[in-house]
């Protein structure tokens, strides 16, 4: 069986929403495990999949024919300003981690009600 086969059938038997919740589960995943990380590199690679992640939700948020509820929107969108910022701080060394993650469990919390 091919690759696209099963995502083909992984987009038949997933919802959206579901899809969303097993994306920060990984992304947060990564966040989790480099938490003691010894070296920068995955540290930076998990921050830079956060970061990807809210990227394109800010940018589904934007969009005028998103269906979400305005004040939604708006809250996500502030959410990926803040993760983007927040991102530079830890890999700057000025600031933690577990804000990241935090958020990101906040988020999976909701989609998984």
């Amino acid at each position: 069986m091919s690759l696209h086969s099963y995502e083909v059938a992984q987009n038949t038997t997933e919802t959206p929403r579901q899809t969303e919740y097993r994306l920060f589960a990984q992304v947060t995943r990564a966040l989790l495990e480099c938490q003691n990380a010894e070296t920068k590199s995955p540290v930076a690679k998990a921050i830079h999949w956060n970061r990807r992640l809210w990227l394109a939700l800010q940018a589904d948020c934007a969009m005028e024919n998103n269906v979400l509820p305005d004040e939604t929107r708006a809250g996500i969108i502030s959410l990926s300003l803040w993760v983007d910022k927040h991102s530079r701080k830890v890999l700057r060394g000025e600031a933690k981690l577990e804000p990241l993650i935090d958020v990101n469990r906040s988020i999976m919390e909701g989609l998984s009600a």
